[in-house]
């Protein structure tokens, strides 16, 4: 009799094993579609936003300062703040874009 128990209970802990794995797939799958694919999407999106950037688009930095793109390169931007002042900064540093009234009526 305890050799029977045993047995059942070795052919029941195979069954479990994938019982246990069945809940771990499933969170991965809703945190892939509800946390990672979204995060991928922003990332190309803000991408392809900094390497769009041409001189003379006005931009706001991750700081907040607002500018217009005197110089580009690369890896760096020269933004003019106002008449006199060009401060240097990171492509990386830079929030988005401000659409302007001219490009918002064409």
């Amino acid at each position: 009799m305890i050799q029977s128990f045993q047995y059942a209970a070795g052919a029941g802990g195979g069954g479990s094993i994938l019982g246990l794995v069945g809940p771990f797939v499933l969170m991965f799958v809703v945190f892939y579609f509800l946390l990672i694919r979204p995060q991928q999407k922003k990332t190309k999106t803000r991408n392809a936003m900094l390497k769009a950037l041409k001189k003379g688009d006005k931009i706001v930095t991750i700081g907040g300062l607002h500018g217009t793109i005197m110089e580009i390169s690369d890896d760096i931007v020269v933004l003019r703040v106002n008449d006199v002042t060009k401060l240097t900064f990171d492509r990386g540093s830079i929030s988005h874009a401000v659409a302007t009234d001219v490009e918002e009526k064409v």
